[in-house]
C-alpha cells in the first residue's frame, strides 16, 4: 500500500516528485512571469526539460519536468526566480525602516539595561550562593 502522506500537497513548495517517473522532479508555477523566468534560466543553462500546463480548480499551473541529476542546479534557479519576483513582507518603505529601527532600538535598550544593572545582578548572585 502506498504512503498517503507522500502525495499530500499543501502547496508550501513549488516542486514535487514526478507522479509516474521517479527520475524526474516537477516544478510548478501559477504566475506566468515566474514560469517564463524559470524557462529562460533552464534554457540558458542548457538543461533539458519538458513543459506542460495543468488546470486545477480555478488555477492554471505551468509545469516543468527536469531530471533529478539537475536537482541542485534547478533548485538554485528556482530560488533565484522566486527571489526575483518576491514581494516585500512590509510593502511600505517608511514602515519597513520604522520596524527595523524600532527593533534595533529595543535591542540596544535591553543591552544597555543589562550592563547598567550588572552590579546589582552580581550582588543578587552572590547572595544566592
Amino acid at each position: 500500500m502506498e504512503n498517503p502522506i507522500e502525495h499530500l500537497d499543501l502547496g508550501l513548495v513549488n516542486f514535487t516528485k514526478h507522479p509516474s517517473n521517479p527520475d524526474y522532479v516537477v516544478y510548478r508555477f501559477t504566475n506566468e512571469e515566474k514560469a517564463n523566468s524559470f524557462r529562460r534560466e533552464l534554457e540558458e543553462q542548457k538543461i533539458a526539460f519538458e513543459e506542460d500546463t495543468e488546470d486545477k480548480k480555478q488555477v492554471s499551473y505551468t509545469l516543468f519536468a527536469v531530471h533529478k541529476k539537475f536537482y541542485k542546479q534547478t533548485m538554485r534557479m528556482n530560488f533565484k526566480v522566486e527571489g526575483k519576483h518576491k514581494k516585500p513582507l512590509i510593502p511600505f518603505f517608511t514602515l519597513r525602516w520604522f520596524v527595523l529601527l524600532f527593533g534595533i532600538s529595543i535591542l540596544l535598550l535591553s543591552i544597555l539595561s543589562y550592563y547598567k544593572h550588572m552590579e546589582h545582578l552580581n550582588e543578587k548572585t552572590e547572595q544566592i550562593k
